[in-house]
């Protein structure tokens, strides 16, 4: 069952946002809203983007490709390990054969 929500305010570029989420949800939100706020306002203060939309989306697509980077490092570290649980499973198996 879940926990009803609960109003939370956050600061963006200066200016208080009001969101509503679970309580167990509340720190990920602050957090995640801190980072979104330190991100457009070092755009902002880059001085190459001034409206609110192109900072919003400048810094939405900085965090896109984090995903997509971490995405793809996921991808990679997971093909390791089953390369190498194959390789371990291959030596105990020849083990247990002698």
């Amino acid at each position: 069952m879940s926990q009803p929500s609960e109003p939370v305010s956050v600061t963006i570029l200066e200016k208080i946002y009001q969101f509503a989420c679970e309580p167990d949800q509340r720190n990920d939100l602050v957090e995640a809203a801190r980072q979104l706020d330190e991100t457009m306002t070092a755009i902002k203060d880059s001085g190459r983007l001034m409206s609110l939309e192109r900072i919003a989306l400048q810094a939405a697509l900085n965090f896109s490709a984090e995903v997509v980077k971490m995405q793809r490092n996921e991808h990679i570290r997971v093909e390791k390990i089953d390369r190498k649980i194959r390789m371990l499973a291959d030596q105990l198996d020849d083990a247990l054969k002698d």
